[in-house]
């Protein structure tokens, strides 16, 4: 079932929009240890390191910004007020049960930030008899990863926490190919939990909560004199991420859901001590603007009313309250964002063969006013041959952050929103009783009122002395094509009980209509290929291959970045029904290549680790008592 896409339940294969589903079960098979790991092997998006675990590492989708992907942990809308993206590389996959990448502008379910696409991160629910696990991991650059978790259900209440730690040294935000010596930390803490309780006639009740405390040693990659290594600066950041949501059927054709969600995050940055630069040998002092602490704050409230209409028909209808509060001490004092909205969608599904939707939002706005979205997407399919066939057309918005419209000498409180055009045409085909799967599209993105930094010394008077500031004046589109493939090579044979082939492929064309260059660090061409095998039932082998074509760092064709490829190798054997040991191997072929001009990545690394399950007692009484 797909939930993102339509904001209720849906099989997948009746699914009208360009979505893909990353399963708990595909991300352990590759021991994925971050969710970029998981994200960067997936069709239509961009992901790129500023020097390893821990530092700052954004998704784009289909040539939009990272500022125009919306991102949900369950619920809850984690975006930053100040800078609008959000920050993959400090969440690791641990107690995560999928992630949902909804491909194209889905504004009018889910507001701002939603205009190139949403990722949707859920936490794991419990099931099943009480289980408890522990892992530990060793591996290169001293790195140490150890955590416990416990998940399971009994009678009508189920469960999961989990609490991990991970430390590593010995990796060098700057590339250390470039002459940096220092070697930067990285530490970081993470706790999440999920509890659901069953309520009267079918309701449930879900509360959830996550927290990330994050230290990472960092570098500066500034041309200006630089790249730098840098000496005793690092960054510190806390999140809090809490959402509740209770869901109650009224009667057989109505039912509602109302959510909650706070997420809150403290980001203390410290310039450092010293730099070297790695181009010239000359030491100075850090400037100290790069010194900051910054909070964030963002509050969501939604209900939401489904109504069935006959048969064929499902209306939803509802209201979403969305705040982002943010400061920066010293710098600007706390500014808030905040909206009201009202949406409303109609779902038709004829013979189950023939699917469509179609809806329309309307935005209000404390700074900039009203912004109204709208979607149309329908699918045919035909069950006979394992054919369906998709298309969507949609428009969607971004807000201004805080710090566009009121950082000191370059905000502009007079922004408008950036907009956006979705387009996409796909097929789904299925051969073989479901053993080989394809799918390929063919999508369409016009960006407007894009907000950059422009020279305009008369229009950037009212809010700054030097010419430049943020205004709507950029407009950009992307073109391309998708496809990805699954093929069951085999199962359930001697010494192959699983054979297993995926892969994806992406063609992207970007264009910035002011200049005519193409967007920075958009690949034209990128892909991923993933082989499993399973020769017996305690063995298993993964090998990813990540492709990623060249690209330009900045705006206006400036410093290429060359094609680059990387093999991953993973194996993991259960010695007994409790106990694994796994190995992982990450470029196994020994790489040399930069995601982000000047930052580092990781060498060819090994790392070892077990995991061990134990069972926990339960009540008879209880067991008896849901059995009855």
């Amino acid at each position: 079932m797909v939930v993102t896409a339509t904001k209720t339940p849906v099989p997948l294969s009746q699914v009208t929009s360009a979505v893909e589903v990353i399963t708990e079960e595909s991300m352990q098979r590759r021991h994925s240890r971050t969710l970029v790991d998981a994200l960067n092997l997936s069709q239509g998006l961009a992901t790129f390191s500023s020097g390893g675990p821990g530092t700052n590492n954004t998704v784009r989708i289909r040539g939009g910004s990272s500022a125009q992907t919306l991102v949900l942990i369950d619920g809850a809308i984690v975006n930053s007020a100040t800078l609008g993206e959000f920050n993959f590389g400090t969440v690791t996959t641990d107690n995560i049960e999928s992630v949902t990448v909804l491909r194209g502008a889905q504004s009018m379910l889910w507001g701002s930030d939603a205009a190139g696409g949403v990722v949707d991160i859920r936490t794991k629910r419990g099931s099943g008899d009480p289980v408890a696990r522990i892992f530990s991991e060793y591996g290169s650059f001293n790195s140490i990863r150890e955590g416990g978790s416990f998940a399971g259900q009994v009678g009508p209440v189920d469960f999961s926490a989990t609490l991990t730690r991970w430390d590593m040294s010995k990796f060098s935000a700057v590339n250390y190919r470039r002459g940096a010596v220092e070697r930067d930390a990285f530490r970081n803490w993470q706790a999440s939990s999920l509890l659901g309780v069953k309520g009267p006639w079918d309701g449930r009740l879900e509360l959830a909560f996550r927290w990330i405390n994050n230290d990472i040693d960092l570098d500066n990659a500034s041309t200006f004199g630089g790249p730098f290594d840098v000496f005793k600066a690092q960054s510190s950041g806390e999140q809090f991420i809490y959402s509740g949501n209770y869901h109650q059927p009224i009667t057989d054709w109505w039912d509602q859901k109302m959510t909650l969600a706070h997420a809150q995050e403290t980001l203390i940055t410290q310039a450092g001590d010293n730099q070297r630069s790695i181009t010239t040998g000359l030491e100075s002092t850090p400037a100290a603007f790069g010194n900051s602490d910054i909070r964030t704050k963002s509050n969501r409230i939604e209900w939401q009313s489904n109504f069935k209409i006959g048969k064929p028909l499902l209306l939803t209808v509802g209201y979403q309250y969305r705040e982002q509060r943010g400061e920066n001490k010293g710098t600007f004092s706390e500014k808030t964002l905040s909206s009201h909205a009202g949406f409303a969608q109609l779902q038709l599904n004829l013979f189950d063969r023939f699917f469509a939707t179609g809806g329309f939002r309307q935005d209000s706005y404390n700074t900039f006013g009203d912004a109204t979205t709208y979607r149309v997407t329908g699918a045919y399919r035909i069950k006979e041959t394992g054919t369906k066939i998709r298309t969507s057309y949609a428009t969607g918005f971004r807000a201004p952050s805080i710090n566009e419209l009121f950082f000191p000498n370059f905000g502009n409180p007079n922004l408008k929103p950036e907009k956006s055009q979705s387009f996409d045409v796909g097929i789904d085909q299925e051969f073989w009783d479901k053993r080989l799967t394809v799918s390929g599209g063919y999508f369409w993105n016009r960006y407007r009122q894009l907000i950059v930094t422009a020279f305009d010394p008369a229009g950037c008077v009212p809010f700054t002395p030097f010419g430049f500031c943020a205004q709507n004046v950029g407009s950009a589109k992307s073109q391309g094509w998708e496809g990805s493939a699954k093929l069951v090579l085999a199962e359930e044979l001697h010494y192959m009980k699983l054979l297993d082939l995926q892969g994806q492929y992406t063609y992207t064309i970007t264009r910035d209509l002011e200049t005519g260059a193409r967007l920075p660090r958009w690949p034209v061409h990128q892909g991923s290929v993933v082989l499993t095998y399973q020769p017996i039932n305690p063995l298993s082998m993964t090998t990813t291959f990540r492709y990623v074509g060249s690209r330009f760092n900045t705006t206006g064709d400036q410093q290429r970045l060359p094609d680059f490829y990387v093999i991953n190798f993973s194996v993991s054997y259960d010695i007994t029904s409790s106990l694994q040991g796994y190995v992982r191997v990450d470029n196994i072929l020994n790489r040399h290549y930069e995601e982000v001009l000047y930052f580092g990545t990781p060498v060819r690394s090994v790392f070892g680790g077990v995991r061990v399950t134990f069972d926990l007692p339960v009540s008879k009484t209880s067991n008896a008592s849901e059995n009855s």
